[in-house]
């Protein structure tokens, strides 16, 4: 049976921090500082939750680990301004795997609570995923990334797939984690 919890995810998860450190490395030679701190960031966060290694399932730490490569890949090579879909994936991919991160350690406390409560476990961690979207868009616009509303809108709306797609996945890791 699949499970989320298979050493092969964290030992996959440390590649990928090799990957982004590489990442922070050549964005910082292109002179694109403000992407180096980005990347920065995403590589500190994901060292973090590769450490914490019993909180949270080890598929968490691969699926942020990718989350942070495809933002890498954004800013890098310059994919995020390029035409397609490209943008849109990486939001909600990257909403779906903070989200999924973050509402485990949040929400471990109540995670047996939880288990008899299916369904407001599922808007919990789904509203928990919305909320970390729209602070990032706000953000976003704050910092002048991006001034256009449809960039915003759509960027909001694949934020809240991902949160929802984190919330099924963090029911599977619930009903594993919890007997």
């Amino acid at each position: 049976m699949l499970s989320t919890n298979w050493s092969g995810y964290r030992k996959a998860a440390w590649v990928g921090q090799f990957f982004l450190t590489v990442a922070v490395i050549v964005t910082v030679v292109q002179g694109n500082f403000s992407g180096a701190i980005g990347l920065a960031f995403f590589l500190i966060a994901s060292f973090i939750f590769i450490l914490l290694d019993q909180r949270l399932p080890t598929l968490f730490d691969l699926l942020f680990a990718i989350a942070a490569l495809l933002n890498a890949g954004g800013w890098v090579w310059g994919l995020f301004y390029q035409p397609g879909p490209y943008d849109e994936i990486t939001h909600a991919f990257t909403t779906f795997s903070i989200t999924l991160a973050l509402s485990f350690l949040v929400y471990s406390p109540m995670l047996t609570l939880f288990r008899d409560h299916r369904i407001l476990y599922l808007l919990t961690i789904a509203s928990f995923g919305i909320a970390i979207g729209a602070i990032w868009e706000i953000f976003e616009w704050a910092i002048q990334v991006i001034n256009d509303i449809d960039d915003t809108i759509s960027d909001l709306i694949m934020d809240s797939i991902g949160a929802g797609m984190a919330a099924l996945l963090s029911l599977w890791a619930l009903e594993e984690r919890v007997p």
